[in-house]
C-alpha cells in the first residue's frame, strides 16, 4: 500500500506538490478550507487526486505520513497544531520538491528586493543558455516543475514562510537581501523569530556552498556575529572597503570574485542605490554559478523587472511617469525617492500600516516639490508633509490624478507614485493600483498627443 500524503491548500503551490507526489506514486489527497480554482480542480481531477474544499477533515488528514503545507497556512491554524500534537511532520512545498531533483539552486530572500533580485538572476542565468527553472514566490511551483519539466538549475524567490517549512533543503548558492520587521503576526511579534526564518537558508549548507548577503545591513551584521556560517561567505555592500569583495562606489559594481571586474549601474536596466544591491547579488550568484562575464553584461542590458516596481511607463511633455505601487511600505519609499535626482511629484497614501514618514522626510524636503495623496483619509501624510512640502493636493480618482500631476509639472521633473501604504481603501491590491495608473498614464499620452498634433 502506498504512502499517504496529505497536502493543505489547493493553490499553485498545493497543486504542484499533488502532481509530483501522483508521479512519484503516493496515495494523495488535497485539503483546502477555501475555494479551489476552476483550474487546478481540473488538473486534481484529471489526475484522480481526492480533494475537499471548505473544510479540513481531520479524520483524513490526521493519517498521512505527511503533511505539506501551503506557505500561508501559519503554524496556528488548528489543523497543523493537531497534526504536529499527532507526530505527523510538516513540510513545505519547495522542501519536497528539492528532495526529488539534483538540480543546483540559488535560493533568494530577504524582506525587501527578493522579486527584482530572483526575476534578474532568472533572467542573466536564461540568457546565458543555461537549462534553467524559475519558482518559489514567482512562476510555476517548483514541485510541478520537477514532475513535468527537466531543469540544471533553478531559480527561487524564498518567503519566511517558506523557509520554515524546509528540513534538508541547502542551495548550491543562497542570497539574504536584508531583514528588517515584517509578518511579525506570524512569529509571535519577535523580530528574532523572523530573523531566525530567514537564516534557515543557510542551515543545512555544506563548505563547498557559497552565502551571499548585505553587508551594510545591522540586522544581518548583528546576526552573523552569533551563528556560525559552513558556506563560503560573498558579503555586498554600498562602502568601498578593501575586506569585502563587491562593493559599490557611487554608480560603479566591483566584483573581486574569481576574477576582479566591474559594472556600471548605467549599463543596467535598474535604477537607485537599492538596485546597486539587487544586482551585485544577483551577479554574483551567476558569475559563482559558472556564467561568464560577456553573458553577464549582455543579459544586464536587456532585463525587464516586474511592472510596479519603479516601472516607468511613459514620459509626457519631458515629464516621466513612474510606477511603483508595489511601495507599500515606507521602507520601500526610502528606494524610491532615493532614485531619482530630478524634482518630484510624489503620489502616497491609501491605507497607513502605523508608518514612521521621520524615516522619509529629509529626502522628501529635498526633492518633492508636490504631494498629491491618493486615499479616503489623507490626514496623517497631510499633517505630517504640511511644513515640509509647499503644495499639497488630495484625489481619490486616478485620472484626475494623472492631469493633475502633468498640470503642475515642468519638463524634466518625474511622477512618482510611491505610495508607501496599502491599496484597499480604493483598489483590489497594489497591482490593481498600479494597472489603473499605468492605464491612466497612457490615456493621457494618447490625449496631449492627440491636441499637439
Amino acid at each position: 500500500m502506498s504512502e499517504r500524503i496529505v497536502i493543505l491548500g489547493g493553490g499553485e503551490s498545493g497543486t504542484g506538490a499533488a502532481l509530483l507526489a501522483k508521479a512519484q506514486g503516493f496515495d494523495v489527497f488535497v485539503s483546502d478550507m477555501g475555494p479551489i480554482k476552476d483550474k487546478y480542480k481540473a488538473e486534481l481531477e484529471q489526475e484522480n487526486i481526492a480533494y475537499e474544499t471548505g473544510v479540513h477533515t481531520e479524520a483524513k488528514i490526521l493519517n498521512a505520513a505527511y503533511i505539506i503545507k501551503s506557505p500561508g497556512i501559519p503554524d496556528k491554524a488548528p489543523v497543523i497544531k493537531a497534526a504536529k500534537a499527532a507526530g505527523i511532520p510538516v513540510i513545505d512545498e519547495i522542501e519536497f520538491a528539492f528532495q526529488y531533483t539534483d538540480a543546483k539552486i540559488i535560493a533568494i530572500t530577504g524582506t525587501n528586493g527578493k522579486t527584482t533580485t530572483t526575476l534578474l538572476t532568472y533572467h542573466l542565468m536564461k540568457e546565458a543558455g543555461v537549462n534553467v527553472g524559475l519558482a518559489g514566490n514567482v512562476g510555476k511551483s517548483m514541485a510541478r516543475q520537477v514532475a513535468t519539466e527537466s531543469f540544471d538549475w533553478y531559480v527561487l524567490e524564498m518567503s519566511s514562510f517558506q523557509l520554515d517549512g524546509t528540513k534538508t533543503f541547502d542551495p548550491e548558492i543562497a542570497v539574504l537581501l536584508n531583514i528588517t520587521p515584517d509578518h511579525l503576526d506570524r512569529y509571535e511579534y519577535t523580530l528574532q523569530n523572523y530573523i531566525d526564518s530567514k537564516f534557515q537558508i543557510v542551515r543545512k549548507m555544506k563548505a563547498s556552498q557559497h552565502f551571499i548577503y548585505y553587508a551594510d545591513d545591522a540586522v544581518i551584521a548583528a546576526e552573523l556575529k552569533k551563528r556560525s556560517i559552513v558556506p563560503q561567505q560573498t558579503p555586498v555592500s554600498l562602502k568601498r572597503d578593501a575586506a569585502v569583495p563587491v562593493y559599490a562606489d557611487g554608480p560603479t559594481m566591483h566584483f573581486k570574485l574569481k576574477d576582479a571586474f566591474q559594472v556600471a549601474q548605467s549599463d543596467t536596466t535598474l535604477k537607485g542605490p537599492h538596485n546597486l544591491i539587487n544586482t551585485m547579488a544577483a551577479v554574483s550568484s551567476v558569475y559563482l554559478a559558472g556564467v561568464g562575464l560577456e553573458s553577464i553584461r549582455k543579459g544586464l542590458k536587456t532585463f525587464k523587472n516586474a511592472p510596479h516596481r519603479l516601472e516607468s511607463v511613459a514620459v509626457i511633455r519631458g515629464v516621466e511617469f513612474v510606477n511603483d505601487s508595489k511601495a507599500t511600505n515606507v521602507d520601500s519609499v526610502v528606494y524610491g525617492l532615493g532614485s531619482y535626482e530630478k524634482p518630484l511629484i510624489w503620489i502616497a497614501g491609501g491605507v497607513d500600516k502605523g508608518n514612521d514618514y521621520s524615516l522619509i522626510e529629509e529626502q522628501v524636503k529635498k526633492k518633492v516639490k508636490v504631494l498629491i495623496c491618493l486615499g479616503k483619509d489623507n490626514e496623517k501624510l497631510k499633517q505630517f508633509f504640511g511644513k515640509t512640502v509647499k503644495r499639497i493636493e488630495e484625489t481619490q480618482s486616478v485620472t484626475e490624478l494623472v492631469h493633475k500631476a502633468l498640470a503642475m509639472a515642468e519638463a524634466g521633473d518625474v511622477v512618482l507614485l510611491s505610495p508607501a501604504c496599502a491599496s484597499f481603501d480604493l483598489f483590489k491590491n497594489y497591482e490593481d493600483r498600479g494597472d489603473q495608473f499605468r492605464q491612466a498614464v497612457l490615456d493621457l499620452k494618447k490625449e496631449t498627443e492627440g491636441i499637439s498634433a
